[in-house]
């Protein structure tokens, strides 16, 4: 569904947990994966708190959702967001949801829209729990749409120094899983010589993994990033009659312990945290 731009979406926004200076970049985010047929934004908006988000409601033809807020330290906002979405899963009209926010609270309507066989797109920040990660078929951390990526350059090579930096970001970060997660994912969509379809690998790492985001380590894509480990052999095949290459990917078999000492900071930079 991901590269089906027909895919028809409803965007659930709780405003009292997120930024409105990312909805522009994650508004974009969404045209990826489908077209936003509902936009609402949820919270109390007579009180002062949400005031920057005005602009954007205007610039991006969101709908606010007006909600009281009736007791102190009482979130009415979940709730009306809650009682929406069940009332537009009920429509059958939508292929998925977004829902913004970094509360664990939507954890079981994330499940809940996926048990009806439709797929839940998260956005929040970092700090968003990780049941709610684990509950959504992808899971978009919104400080990776405003990072500056690197570009790689035309013919896929990348200096010395960069492919360092790379490979201390990922083994540093491989303490996480990040290294075996790539390794066991090539392995289980590899064919009988060791080769996997880069396309298979990023599908079976999503569903492994739904946060997984090539731009966490300042990456655009998949590849620039398999390709900087220097752990993996990269095959790009040629189909013939004009279409784009089919890239292949394989487990260097004589790359490195993933565990092996990282580069000090000193020397290669700091990589990026998560």
């Amino acid at each position: 569904m991901e590269n089906d731009n027909a895919a028809k979406l409803a965007v659930l926004i709780d405003a009292d947990n997120a930024q409105p200076s990312i909805i522009e970049n994650l508004l974009a985010e969404v045209a990826k994966y489908g077209t936003a047929h509902v936009k609402r934004a949820y919270g109390d908006w007579t009180g002062t708190s949400l005031k920057g988000w005005k602009d954007q409601l205007l610039k991006q033809s969101i709908q606010p959702i007006q909600q009281f807020a009736y007791t102190t330290g009482k979130n009415a906002t979940d709730a009306a967001l809650v009682i929406d979405a069940m009332d537009l899963l009920y429509t059958d009209r939508f292929d998925g949801f977004c829902i913004v926010s970094s509360d664990s609270d939507f954890t079981r309507l994330a499940a809940r829209i996926r048990e009806s066989g439709l797929t839940v797109y998260g956005f929040g920040e970092h700090k968003t729990p990780k049941p709610f990660v684990a509950a959504c078929d992808k899971f978009i951390y919104t400080e990776n749409l405003t990072y500056t990526v690197r570009t790689p350059r035309p013919s896929g090579a990348m200096s010395h120094q960069t492919s360092q930096i790379a490979q201390a970001a990922v083994r540093k970060l491989g303490n996480a899983g990040l290294v075996d997660l790539l390794r066991s994912v090539v392995d289980a969509a590899s064919d009988d010589d060791g080769w996997a379809h880069l396309g298979a690998v990023g599908n079976i790492v999503r569903k492994r993994q739904p946060d997984f985001d090539p731009r966490s380590y300042r990456f655009p894509k998949l590849m620039p990033l398999m390709e900087a480990t220097g752990l993996f052999d990269v095959d790009k095949r040629d189909p013939g009659d004009g279409n784009p290459a089919v890239i292949y990917v394989r487990i260097h078999p004589d790359d490195e312990d993933p565990a092996s000492p990282a580069p000090t900071s000193e020397q290669v930079g700091t990589p990026p945290s998560t």
